[in-house]
């Protein structure tokens, strides 16, 4: 007879862009709230960096809180590796229009926004954003804004980006695997059906609970 088997809670089956990770560390058990707040800080200030040794500063730092959450390097490529298909163009329009010292930062300062944006979604359950949100909106109540709907609004934005960028990876992927690597419409059409399923899907949900007006 066999016993069932045993899961590892701080383990993930699956690194998809945008996906919570089941942990219990400091990050993971750390309020929403709190979290969000420091990701809108450390954005604005990343935006100011403009030296290789500032960005070489904030790629460790990420580096270090991932390690924290108890997620490795395959944690952390699930949540940049939407941006292959395009970091290269921006790296290359930046070394065209700048130098390669500015492409170089510019890039690296894209990547480490991601990483560290994924790592809050990767260490908080949407409902705990969602309560995050409506909390810091709370007081655009009382001049009678929906503060509920919005706060879906922001946390789906949240976790649909991620998550239409790897889509948009697995069907470049499937793309190359085919040799039609510059072909827009092998690219795009699959996109697009898949983007309108997950919108149908995620529509049927929000019916099902009630957000149908």
């Amino acid at each position: 007879m066999t016993g069932a088997p045993t899961t590892t809670p701080h383990r993930a089956t699956s690194h998809a862009a945008g996906a919570y990770v089941v942990g219990r560390s400091l990050l993971h058990r750390a309020p929403a709230g709190p979290k969000l707040a420091a990701l809108m800080l450390c954005s604005l200030a990343l935006l100011l960096v403009r030296s290789p040794a500032g960005v070489g500063t904030a790629t460790l730092v990420v580096t270090g809180l991932y390690a924290l959450a108890g997620l490795g390097p395959r944690a952390a490529w699930g949540q940049v590796r939407p941006l292959r298909m395009f970091l290269p163009v921006v790296f290359a329009l930046q070394w065209w229009l700048m130098d390669l010292t500015s492409a170089a930062v510019l890039s690296t300062r894209l990547v480490v926004l991601v990483a560290l944006a994924g790592l809050v979604t990767c260490t908080t359950r949407v409902s705990d954003l969602l309560a995050a949100i409506e909390r810091g909106l709370s007081p655009l109540a009382r001049v009678g804004v929906d503060v509920e709907r919005i706060a879906l609004v922001l946390a789906l934005a949240l976790r649909s980006v991620p998550v239409i960028a790897d889509l948009a990876g697995r069907v470049r992927d499937a793309q190359r695997a085919r040799g039609r690597e510059r072909d827009v419409r092998a690219f795009a059409v699959p996109l697009v059906v898949g983007s309108m399923r997950q919108a149908d899907a995620l529509g049927e949900a929000l019916r099902a609970r009630g957000f149908d007006d």
